[in-house]
Parts: structure tokens; sequence; C-alpha cells
């Protein structure tokens, strides 16, 4: 009875861009029926996806029940902001029916689900499921590593040979640590795409896990919320690069934070970062702008060179109407004052 008694909480993963912010807006919303709490775990210092499912809170996940922890990697800070988050949501009135955390798209999952044996809260909650959302264009391309091609035949030439980058590390845990893979993005993968997606998957998983393939975050609650898989007592099925560690290591990656001025043109920001894709290895920017005119503020999210961009609130009375973007790259690729140089050459200038 008492794992009857548990709240449930699921843990939503994935790679950088892949979607998860847009899933949980959509689970907010079709919940059917049952009151969710969200936790989202920023990389960087300043939180745009915990805004984002803010500005979408509906009675039955209201805004007070979404909460942003941006201190660092939620594993790493246990004590000091996980616990007492979850403790807080617990003690809400009423009660969620069911916790959701979206991690950072550089964390490890695993770690988290260790968090969830400390004493404070293991009699209370359980981890219903881990899903793992995988862009299916992005897998299939192989951009887990510099040259996937080459890597894979120096693995078969010689069993000793290790050259993953950080990337793939991330994502082979994530996968690993999975209940359920979504597959995002088919219109872009093609079926080629997809079936090619799904042969890197089923490679690197340790066990068969079910894929489902979801266009624009659309997905039936029913199968993703209440798996019943108690992660958190299923810890040797789900390998992790850094098993046997005391602790992981996020210094492979960086981030940087860039105000921006008021803009006039929202074409010329897109052109902007697809420049620091292509000359700076930037992997993710994620932010939002004041277009000069606009009542609305412009929400901007890129992966590599893909970025979208839409206009998703009225700016608020009283709030400075300026931008603030969120550049994450691997820790050797980051250059600050060349990504400020091209993302805001004005207030550079203006110095």
């Amino acid at each position: 009875m008492a794992d009857l008694e548990k709240l449930p909480v699921t843990v939503i993963t994935g790679f950088l861009g892949s979607g998860k912010t847009t899933l949980i807006r959509h689970l907010m919303q079709n919940a059917g029926g049952k009151k969710l709490a969200v936790v989202v775990n920023e990389f960087g210092d300043v939180g745009v996806d915990g805004e984002i499912l803010k500005s979408c809170a509906i009675p039955d996940c209201p805004e007070e029940n979404i909460v942003e922890l941006a201190n660092g990697c939620i594993c790493c800070t246990v004590a000091d902001d996980f616990i007492p988050t979850i403790e807080a949501l617990m003690a809400m009135e009423p009660r969620p029916d069911h916790i959701v955390i979206e991690t950072s798209g550089l964390a490890l999952p695993k770690p988290l689900l260790k968090a969830f044996d400390w004493p404070a809260i293991r009699s209370k909650i359980t981890v219903d499921g881990v899903i793992a959302v995988a862009d299916a264009e992005a897998v299939a391309a192989g951009r887990f590593a510099p040259d996937v091609a080459r890597v894979d035949a120096q693995r078969a030439a010689d069993d000793s040979l290790d050259h993953e980058t950080p990337l793939s590390e991330v994502f082979e845990d994530q996968i690993s640590c999975a209940d359920i893979v979504l597959l995002t993005k088919p219109d872009l993968a093609g079926a080629e795409g997809l079936a090619k997606a799904r042969a890197v998957i089923e490679a690197e998983a340790p066990r068969p896990l079910p894929m489902v393939e979801v266009a624009e975050g659309v997905v039936d609650a029913r199968v993703i919320l209440g798996i019943g898989a108690a992660a958190e007592d299923d810890l040797a099925a789900r390998p992790s690069h850094h098993d046997g560690a005391d602790d992981h290591d996020h210094e492979d990656f960086d981030s940087v934070v860039i105000d921006l001025p008021e803009i006039t043109d929202p074409a010329d920001l897109v052109a902007r970062i697809e420049r620091l894709a292509k000359e700076q290895k930037i992997l993710r920017v994620k932010g939002y702008a004041a277009v000069a005119g606009k009542p609305m503020r412009l929400l901007v999210q890129a992966v590599g060179a893909r970025v979208r961009h839409q206009f998703d609130r009225p700016w608020k009375p009283g709030e400075a109407r300026a931008g603030r973007m969120v550049v994450i790259a691997e820790h050797n690729d980051i250059d600050t004052a060349a990504i400020r140089a091209v993302l805001a050459p004005e207030a550079v200038a203006a110095q």
C-alpha cells in the first residue's frame, strides 16, 4: 500500500533542442484531469524554459506549480535545491497528482534517479518513468560525434579505442536510462531518417525500448504518465558511462548570457544566430527579444543553425523591453566576446 501512496514523478530527458519543453506544454494542457507540477532545471544563469511554461499555465497546472531550478544541475544540488523543492510541491494544497521534471539538455539522468533515494523523500515519492526525447533528424544524422562513420570503423577495428565525444555520452546515458523514447520532428527526418534513428537507438539501448513518433509535442498523456517503472529501484538495468564515479562533471559544456537591446528585424537576429552556429560551433541558443513596434515578446529557440521564433506573450506592465539569450557550447568553443559581438554588436559598440 505504501507504494500506491507514493507521489509519481516523470523525468523528461533529452538532447539539446529535442522538444522537451514543447512536450511538457502539451502535457500541461492535456493531462487527462491530473493536477501537475513541473520542475525545470535550466543550464545557465537565466531561466527561459520555465518562463515558456508559465506563459501557458492552466488551472490543473497553475503558475505556482511550475518551479525553476537554475543554480546548477539538480543532482549536484540535492540538499540545497532539489529536496526542498520536492517537499514544497508535496505540501501544496491541493497536492499535485504527478510531478514532471524537465532536465537540462546536458544533464545525465542516472544521478538524478539516485537522488530519489534520499531519506527525506524516498518513502513518499517514486520515479514513475524516464522519458527520453530524441530529435529523430539529429539522431539519424549522427550528430553525437565529429565523424560518426570513422568512429564506428575505428571501434570495429579495435575495441580498445574510445572516440566518443561528451555529447555522445550524454545521448547514450539518456537512452540507457529511459523507459520510453519519443522521436520528435518526424516530418524533418522523413521515413528514412526515422528508420535510421530507430536503428541507432536500438543499438545504444541496453534493453528493448518502445519508441513513439511525436510531432509538436502531441502525445497522449496515458502513454507517458502512469508507467509505474519505479526507476529508483531499477538502477542496475540503466547503465551509465559514469557508473562507479563519485560524481559527474559538467565542465565539458559552458554557457554565456547575452543581453540584447531592442531589435528592429527578427530576420536579422535569426541570421546572426545561424552565423554563430556556423562560425563558432554553438550547440544551442534560447531566449527572447524585444522587437521595436511590437507589443509581444519574441521567443527564440535554436539548435545549431536551425532557428525557430514566435511571439509568445505581451510584455508585462513595467517590464523592461529588452532581450536575453542563453548560448550553450562545448567548453572549448565558448568565446564570450565573439558571441556578444555577433548577437549584440550595437551594445558592444556603445561600450
